[in-house]
């Protein structure tokens, strides 16, 4: 994933994520109650899955403005490098919402309904509702692509590489979840559909059970990009090997010993490196080459937020790659 282009302006923390987390809450609330509603009448497994699939989304959204809300807090005493982690345990949260709210319902709704059956009734509010919600959830996914694209665009990868690597998974939960959320609402349309022609409530079942896995792909997917951001993700390799050669442009530094980086939010990322300086540069022209590098590598990549830099001298990878450790 190519992220190495600088933004032609640096991003507004959360700004974005904020406003899709909103409409897609807003929308998923009220499809929701509506979906509940005609599940009762029509007697729909189908229908009442995908209300408890719009609780769950609800939920979602819920945490992650709590997770937006609560990562843009600054630095202090008690948390000197920031609050931005904060985000990913409640996006983690989020999906063990996605999980319970969500599949575990449909899954179970599914298997009763094909175990014991089920008694239909009129369809047409259901087919009402469920157009109603594919247009609002269709409104909420267009407002999520187009702010993943914005940021795809800017950062010059494709829409699917950047999804797929994004830190920002306030996003990313919106766009997975109104794209499963569409998928659903075909799906519970395929089993009223099936029911009405053939007046087995069979169709609707397996409709449930499909809706209960798609949930839970959705549900493995965000967890796990949560967990890889909570147990520490570095910054991609090629940003990795890019900052290596800014910091060896840097006069007065012959090598990079050890570097290390640690994405801390959307828009910061922690640098830490050890670096070889000249055996016979001075102090002050060590003190210039560090200030040089923090300042080049916030220029190159605006997301570098910290940049701690450690002058180690090169004997210990000298004497391990078998040459004389002394200069």
């Amino acid at each position: 994933m190519d992220i190495s282009a600088e933004p032609t302006s640096p991003p507004t923390p959360g700004g974005e994520s904020v406003g899709t987390v909103v409409v897609a809450a807003v929308a998923n609330l009220g499809i929701a109650v509506a979906k509940a509603v005609a599940g009762v009448i029509s007697g729909s497994s189908a229908m009442l899955s995908e209300a408890a699939h719009s609780v769950a989304d609800t939920v979602t959204e819920l945490l992650l403005l709590t997770a937006l809300k609560r990562s843009a807090k600054p630095a202090d005493e008690e948390h000197p490098l920031g609050y931005g982690p904060e985000r990913y345990i409640w996006a983690m949260l989020a999906a063990v919402a996605t999980f319970v709210g969500g599949a575990v319902f449909s899954l179970y709704d599914g298997v009763h309904t094909l175990a014991t059956g089920e008694k239909l009734g009129d369809p047409l509010v259901s087919y009402i509702v469920l157009a109603v919600a594919f247009v609002l959830e269709g409104y909420s996914l267009r407002t999520g692509t187009r702010q993943v694209r914005g940021e795809a665009a800017r950062f010059g990868a494709n829409f699917r590489t950047y999804l797929r690597h994004t830190p920002d998974t306030a996003v990313k939960a919106v766009v997975l979840e109104d794209s499963a959320a569409l998928i659903g609402l075909l799906l519970a349309a395929g089993g009223l559909l099936g029911g009405q022609l053939t007046g087995s409530g069979v169709w609707d079942g397996v409709a449930s059970l499909c809706i209960g896995v798609l949930l839970l792909c959705v549900a493995w997917v965000l967890g796990r990009s949560n967990a890889q951001l909570l147990i520490g993700r570095p910054l991609p390799r090629q940003i990795r090997q890019e900052i290596r050669a800014e910091l060896l442009d840097v006069p007065h530094i012959e090598a990079v010993l050890e570097l290390t980086t640690l994405l801390q939010g959307p828009t910061e990322a922690l640098v830490a490196a050890k670096v070889d300086f000249r055996d016979v540069s001075t102090a002050a022209q060590i003190e210039w080459a560090c200030e040089q590098a923090e300042r080049r590598l916030r220029e190159r990549f605006p997301a570098i937020s910290r940049v701690y830099l450690d002058p180690t001298p090169g004997f210990a990878q000298r004497r391990a790659e078998g040459l004389n450790p002394w200069p």
